[in-house]
């Protein structure tokens, strides 16, 4: 396995990869990631704990969300099994999936931790007012928020590739968090302009449908049309995420998609 360097233009490549391959299965990628929402809405309702676990098994979800994407690729349809598949290898890969995400479940801590430190304290918002103008205005500029977006910044480079370092290539997990690293400050310049694209086509799409719901019904409309959109740009998103991988390291298995 040899880290590749991509060219810029790549990373416009890989969201038009990601929109691609959910086409091929629209109903099972978005399906998958609206269980993997639903079991994280689930586990919140147990407090602490119900966080800890989700935040833990962040990593292996996403693996399962790549697999998916490499199986809609290959022109399979892919299993809701799949969302587990980091635990159905060896216990080997299973136990370093799970120390995976307790690196990550650590780093997110020091990061909401800076926020707090050095943010203001609010006040819980009123139920009757809700969320103010003021409020918002008093948390962005806060700070802790920019802070913790610059720490947060690294720690998503060191965990982007981690997991499917660690379950496909049997990389241990504090060598993954650098060769990902490594490979996303190699190839910044492509997912600088994947980032940047995604949230052009974030942007588009939420003009588009604010369009749509002006013209055939308002308020209600925008609320039928809003949550299924989200869902969809988000699933194809996440299936977007192994082409940055694929592409970042060469590799026996690597898949030609251009």
């Amino acid at each position: 396995m040899k880290l590749r360097k991509v060219n810029p233009s790549t990373g416009l490549e890989w969201v038009k990869l990601g929109i691609r391959t959910f086409m091929r299965q629209p109903l099972a990628i978005s399906g998958l990631f609206f269980m993997f929402m639903a079991a994280v809405t689930l586990l919140s309702v147990i407090p602490i704990l119900g966080t800890a676990i989700a935040v833990v098994l962040t990593p292996a979800i996403n693996l399962g969300l790549m697999a998916a994407s490499r199986e809609a690729t290959l022109g399979r349809f892919p299993m809701p099994s799949l969302l587990i598949s980091a635990f159905r290898g060896s216990r080997e890969r299973a136990r370093a999936m799970l120390i995976l995400g307790g690196l990550y479940g650590a780093a997110l801590l020091l990061t909401l931790g800076v926020a707090m430190l050095l943010g203001p304290e609010l006040p819980p918002p009123d139920p009757e007012v809700g969320v103010t103008p003021e409020m918002v205005a008093a948390i962005l500029n806060s700070p802790g928020l920019w802070l913790a977006g610059l720490i947060y910044v690294p720690v998503s480079m060191m965990f982007w590739h981690a997991p499917a370092l660690v379950h496909w290539h049997g990389v241990t997990p504090v060598k993954s968090l650098f060769f990902s690293l490594l490979a996303c400050w190699t190839n910044k310049a492509a997912l600088s302009l994947y980032l940047a694209a995604w949230m052009g086509v974030i942007m588009a799409g939420a003009m588009l449908i604010s369009l749509i719901s002006g013209v055939i019904g308002g308020a209600a409309a925008l609320s039928m049309i809003l949550y299924p959109s989200a869902l969809f740009m988000a699933s194809m998103f996440y299936a977007s995420i192994y082409f940055t991988f694929q592409d970042s390291f060469e590799t026996a298995d690597r898949l030609e998609t251009s």
